[in-house]
Formats: C-alpha cells, structure tokens, sequence
C-alpha cells in the first residue's frame, strides 16, 4: 500500500510543478509587443513594418510562434512580441 501512496504524491508532485510551469509559458504568449524606443530594440534598428524589400521577421529564423500571426515571439526579445511585418539588424533568412 505505501507503494501506491508514494506513487501518488510524486505524480502529484509532478503535476503541480507542471501546471505551474505550464502557466508560466502561457503568459509568455500574453506579453508585449517590442517597443522601438527600447535600447535593444534601438540597438538593433528595430522597426514594426520594415522598408527592406523581401526581408521582415515574417521570414526570420529567429522568429517563433505559429505562421500567420501578426505579433509573434521572437528569440532576440525575450518575453516580447514583434511584428511579423518588422525587422532588425539581426534578421536572418529563414532556409527554404
């Protein structure tokens, strides 16, 4: 019987752990968007709609999330949003 008990608290320790990281990572998705005023963002020359034909975040490989969002994360802002139509100084062509 205690097996089964033991068994129990540690999957329910498990399961608490992993529902609060779990809410961590969903906030993330509720964050905000890049400010162009920030440092880094100056830093980096970042803008939300970018004037270099053929080169936005849309086509980055740094950018995250699900194709076809317009505000999406983005390795280079943590915790941050950018623009799918944006770019910055550390634009990188996406392979294919």
């Amino acid at each position: 019987m205690t097996t089964s008990r033991r068994r129990f608290l540690k999957l329910s320790a498990g399961g608490i752990v992993g529902l609060s990281v779990g809410g961590v990572s969903l906030r993330a998705f509720a964050a905000e968007h890049v400010d162009p005023e920030n440092p880094q963002a100056k830093a980096l020359q970042y803008v939300h709609k970018s004037a270099k034909e053929g080169q936005n975040c849309a086509n980055c490989i740094l950018l995250q999330g699900n194709a076809g969002e317009a505000w999406r994360p983005c390795g280079v802002f943590p915790g941050k949003l950018v623009n799918a139509e944006g770019w910055c100084a550390a634009w990188a062509k996406k392979p294919g």
